[in-house]
């Protein structure tokens, strides 16, 4: 059974590593063009077209991440693990949901 419990352990360690990847590299994609953005004189649409790129992107890493604390509960050995691990993932939801209400509004306008 530890052996079980250390192979979820795992499974969400590595789920989370992805998320982080997945952001790291929306957060330096999206960096680098505001720098651009910065130097050059970048049409508006150009600019809605990488904002939302960005939100897409940080919606997928909270997706994985989500995914990541819905498999550390599996292996959560108390209530108060359990209760911090649920908040967790209900506060990641929100802002997914905050997050993917802003990518169709911005869609919207474009």
């Amino acid at each position: 059974m530890e052996s079980l419990a250390e192979i979820v352990h795992w499974t969400g360690t590595v789920i989370e590593m992805m998320a982080v990847l997945v952001i790291a590299y929306a957060s330096v994609e999206a960096f680098i063009f505001v720098v651009h953005a910065a130097i050059t004189r970048v049409p508006i649409e150009q600019k809605r077209v990488i904002w939302l790129r960005f939100l897409r992107l940080l919606v997928v890493g909270l997706t994985f991440q989500l995914a990541a604390d819905l498999v550390h509960i599996a292996i959560a050995r108390g209530w108060e693990q359990l209760a911090r691990v649920a908040v967790i993932a209900v506060l990641r939801t929100f802002l997914s949901l905050f997050l993917d209400r802003d990518m169709r509004d911005a869609s919207k306008e474009a």
